[in-house]
């Protein structure tokens, strides 16, 4: 059974630990108390501001598991928290397997401090987690999808608006990419998994697929700068920087332009875009 006062007062206590700098926003001149506003909490979690109040007065209905994992990232919630926050709110703790959905702390104070840089965490499957407004800017936003189009695996071998990105003389060399991406964590992950499930898929919808992974490919250099085709700014060549949490099987993807082309001019713009 679910524990709403021992939730509510959980909550409100992590939300009174953060500071805006923790997450990105700025802390205006007048700002009087410490922590996070609960209007802030909420926007971080992608609910509405009378939604959370409710959760943390308590009142309403109890949160689903997809509102307590919006609620753990919003507020930067350690796997032991977010563990923890299930459990008061009646519900049993997530599988190890589930958590590769939940973002390190650590990553997400990282990529809160990125805003004006096209910077996503992506998954062991090639699912993004989370982006920038920049890296939304520049590739779209990969968080929208769902099921096995989730994974940008899946997606770059089954739908052809994806290859967009990417120049077409590119497009050989990238699915040999990301097919090795998806072998090393098949060779991680094992037969039961996910991973498996995913690759069980794309060998039946694309043949492509199936020849290159019949090849068992070895994943090479990930940070090789990449060219980009954007609609609007045209061809840029970007450097890919990684940062791995071996813990979560994420990467923190960061895209960078070397100082003075005109790939890094053209990324200046990207702001102006916007998401």
């Amino acid at each position: 059974m679910a524990d709403r006062a021992e939730l509510a007062a959980f909550l409100r206590a992590r939300r009174e630990a953060l500071q805006p700098e923790d997450v990105g926003l700025p802390r205006g001149r007048r700002r009087r108390t410490g922590g996070l506003r609960r209007e802030e909490v909420a926007a971080l979690c992608d609910m509405s501001v009378d939604y959370y109040s409710r959760i943390e007065q308590p009142r309403g209905p109890n949160p689903s598991e997809q509102m307590l994992a919006a609620l753990a990232r919003g507020l930067h919630l350690a796997l032991e928290e977010r563990d923890h926050l299930f459990q008061l709110a009646g519900y049993a703790t997530p599988r190890r397997v589930r958590r590769g959905d939940h973002i390190n702390p650590g990553m997400m104070r990282i990529l809160d401090r990125l805003e004006d840089t096209p910077a996503q965490v992506v998954n062991h499957l090639g699912e993004t987690l989370r982006q920038t407004r920049m890296a939304v800017a520049l590739l779209g936003d990969e968080t929208a999808f769902t099921g096995l189009a989730r994974s940008l695996h899946y997606r770059w071998f089954t739908d052809p608006v994806t290859r967009l990105t990417h120049p077409s003389g590119d497009h050989s060399a990238h699915s040999r990419l990301l097919v090795a991406d998806l072998y090393g964590a098949y060779a991680r992950d094992g037969g039961d998994s996910r991973t498996a499930e995913l690759v069980d898929a794309l060998h039946t919808a694309s043949p492509e697929f199936a020849a290159l992974w019949s090849e068992h490919p070895v994943l090479g250099p990930y940070c090789a700068p990449k060219r980009f085709q954007h609609p609007q700014l045209g061809r840029l060549e970007l450097h890919c920087q990684t940062l791995v949490d071996p813990d979560q099987a994420q990467r923190l993807l960061v895209f960078t332009a070397v100082p003075g082309s005109e790939s890094h001019e053209r990324l200046q713009l990207l702001s102006a875009l916007g998401g």
